[in-house]
């Protein structure tokens, strides 16, 4: 997967491990519930605090910095983008086999494999989800050196296997000692679940972690720290694995029926978050290529090398991208819960 290029290499390849044991029903072993293969829920739980870790720890204080400077128009841009998207999910939701959380869960720009993560938890379906995210990832990526090209960009973005795949490079890396990185990652994480579970927050294992790293890496002490990139190819794989094994052959039929419909609503997302964000983020002082960058609905990674390699902003772009993230993220809950209650009343009327 890496090889070839593919955003989130160990996730996917995770994901179809755990279809072949899902669909064959192979190896039958103690750990199955019923018909189904599960992950035991402390080690699924652990691959999300460590996905909400890495989410956190990308709020450094030059974030902040460039955040501060021009607020208005990049919180307009981070507001446009997230409603584009949602009403495009919404859109999507109206098939009958996909209802409104899923719907938008699917489309919602941006963090991608944390919204995998929880999408099960917040009433969503999450193989749908997984599949139509990480589509858009691809089309985006596919995408890039063209973009940049037509809009003065110099370098065709970031090579397989580097930052635009999510391998564990790019913005992974770290300064720190690993033992810093596994110390930072492991405390945090730790920590975060504990206060999440307190304030009884939903999706505790994600937002607890992610909330106290943005704390803790926006005041600059920790000097870059993030989650050190063998720990999170596990974690991505073990997301990937909780995936891969809940599909079942009926709704892989399901999600057939629904990529043409995502496939034309992921377009037209790409091209209204630009048509959107773009003449927002210009008002910053961004350049046409820099402000598509920031607001282009995913790849996060690959958005901010293709930035650095045609020498622009970088730090905006960052900014953007991953203020979008933390909103989203922070903003799941209470979208899965409206949504939510919705799908299940309509689901219950039919059979009444």
């Amino acid at each position: 997967m890496t090889r070839l290029g593919v955003p989130s290499a160990a996730l996917f390849a995770a994901v179809l491990a755990g279809l072949v044991v899902a669909l064959t029903g192979w190896p039958r072993t103690r750990w199955r519930r019923g018909e189904r293969l599960e992950l035991a829920t402390p080690v699924s739980k652990g691959a999300q605090a460590v996905l909400g870790v890495l989410s956190g720890a990308l709020l450094q204080p030059a974030t902040l910095a460039e955040l501060a400077g021009s607020w208005a128009p990049v919180l307009a841009a981070v507001v446009a983008t997230l409603l584009v998207s949602v009403l495009a999910g919404l859109l999507l939701g109206l098939r009958r086999d996909v209802d409104a959380a899923t719907g938008s869960f699917a489309m919602v720009a941006g963090g991608a494999s944390g919204l995998t993560a929880i999408a099960g938890e917040l009433g969503a379906d999450q193989r749908v989800v997984a599949v139509v995210q990480y589509l858009r990832v691809l089309l985006i990526l596919l995408a890039m050196p063209v973009v940049a090209v037509l809009l003065g960009g110099g370098s065709s973005g970031a090579p397989p296997g580097g930052a635009g795949s999510g391998s564990g490079g790019g913005l992974t890396a770290s300064a720190a000692p690993w033992w810093v990185d596994v110390l930072f990652t492991a405390v945090v994480a730790a920590v975060g679940i504990w206060l999440a579970r307190l304030a009884k927050l939903p999706a505790a294992p994600l937002l607890g972690p992610m909330v106290v790293a943005a704390a803790v890496s926006a005041t600059g002490l920790t000097q870059g720290a993030t989650v050190p990139g063998p720990v999170l190819q596990v974690a991505f794989a073990l997301i990937g694995l909780q995936v891969g094994l809940s599909f079942t052959r009926s709704n892989l039929k399901t999600v057939g029926r629904v990529l043409p419909a995502a496939l034309a609503l992921i377009v037209l997302v790409i091209g209204a978050t630009a048509a959107v964000g773009v003449p927002l983020l210009r008002l910053a002082g961004a350049s046409t290529l820099d402000a598509y960058l920031a607001t282009t609905p995913g790849g996060l990674y690959a958005v901010v090398a293709t930035s650095a390699d045609s020498g622009g902003d970088t730090t905006l772009v960052l900014a953007v991208q991953v203020l979008r993230l933390l909103v989203m993220l922070l903003l799941a809950p209470l979208i899965g819960a409206a949504l939510g209650r919705g799908g299940r009343r309509r689901r219950r009327r039919p059979g009444r």
